[in-house]
């Protein structure tokens, strides 16, 4: 599929070529219009997208900047990818599986059931073969990719009522998306994937039984504890969980040799910075929902192995599609190889920690 030659032959390719041209007047620098999937001040995932901006704008010395459009300011929330694709905007920030519609490969470079760590997918994604799997994805819609974020585990979401088994998902209307929200729907859950602008009023209303969204910090921001007091902390869904930048190939190629590199180092920052300010603020506001009553809990070990035995049937459904197969098989390589070594290290060290402080 030649995506790019098709966009030029109509209408939207026009304005796509005229959307990529160096936008640069005289004595000025040139600003990229970047759609995004979080409303303003959405703790931790608006937070990744205007730290990456203000990084652009500060590492080029003000010659490339960015101008932020929230949803509904040019594209809805789920649109912003073929709004980039198509040359209406010049680059997004979001989280990839939320394009499954496109590929599903899309999946892996946010998260899939059961699968990485931020430790891991970044091993995978900067030293295993990621970067160029998730350009190559991106090539067949007219995107440069790039991580632009991680959230890090997610936690398993908000409930209205305590499962006590796997039979409770049965009919449970919850918000998940990406190869997560299939798993559920194998499971007998009613999924629904809403933008997170309107979670709180799905929830609030009675519409959800139940949503999953980032973590302690994101959620005490959205305010969740307000309308549901059973918070499951750990998830299956999303164990290490990637944002996304998706320039639109003609803009990225425009670009000078020096621009591309502060788009690109610009990005990792994003990654690092994320995930460092997320964990370091998910304690507190953790201890936070606990004073206002929230009670946090863990899914039972059958709830834990309804999930892997239906996420093994989702993460395998695809591998008829050549890209996807490749895509996953380089994720499960890399995930085996640095997996052992963190067991042995980082987790041999954590337990004995825990074991020798508690004595």
């Amino acid at each position: 599929m030649d995506r790019r030659s098709f966009l030029r032959a109509g209408a939207l390719g026009t304005a796509a070529t005229a959307l990529a041209a160096p936008a640069i007047a005289a004595g000025h620098g040139r600003t990229l219009t970047m759609v995004t999937s979080w409303p303003r001040g959405f703790a931790v995932l608006d937070d990744a997208a205007t730290y990456f901006a203000d990084a652009v704008t500060a590492m080029s010395d003000g010659s490339l900047s960015i101008e932020k459009k929230a949803p509904g300011e040019l594209v809805g929330a789920f649109e912003v990818f073929d709004a980039v694709s198509s040359g209406q905007a010049d680059l997004y920030h979001s989280a990839d599986y939320y394009f499954l519609g496109q590929h599903p490969g899309y999946a892996f470079f946010t998260a899939v059931p059961f699968g990485a760590t931020a430790q891991e997918l970044t091993n995978w994604y900067y030293n295993d073969g990621g970067q160029e799997l998730h350009d190559e994805l991106g090539m067949i819609f007219g995107l440069k990719s790039f991580q632009a974020g991680n959230s890090g585990s997610q936690s398993g979401g908000w409930f209205r009522e305590e499962l006590n088994s796997a039979e409770d998902l049965q009919g449970l209307r919850f918000r998940m998306p990406g190869l997560g929200g299939q798993v559920l729907g194998r499971l007998g859950a009613s999924v629904q994937n809403i933008p997170g602008g309107e979670l709180y009023q799905a929830l609030s209303s009675g519409a959800l039984d139940g949503l999953e969204w980032v973590g302690p910090f994101a959620d005490e921001r959205a305010g969740f504890q307000e309308v549901a007091k059973v918070y499951y902390t750990a998830g299956f869904h999303e164990p290490g969980s990637g944002l996304a930048c998706g320039m639109n190939l003609d803009v990225w190629e425009s670009l000078t040799p020096a621009q591309q590199a502060i788009v690109d180092n610009a990005a990792k920052a994003t990654t690092h910075w994320q995930l460092s300010n997320t964990l370091a603020n998910n304690g507190g506001a953790l201890a936070r929902l606990q004073a206002q009553g929230v009670k946090t809990l863990q899914f039972s070990d059958d709830i834990w192995d309804a999930f892997g035995a239906a996420s093994k049937e989702v993460l395998d459904e695809n591998m008829g599609d050549e890209l996807y197969a490749k895509i996953r098989n380089s994720f499960d390589a890399s995930l085996a190889k640095s997996s052992d070594w963190l067991l042995k290290s980082d987790g041999e060290f954590v337990r004995q920690r825990n074991r020798v402080l508690a004595g």
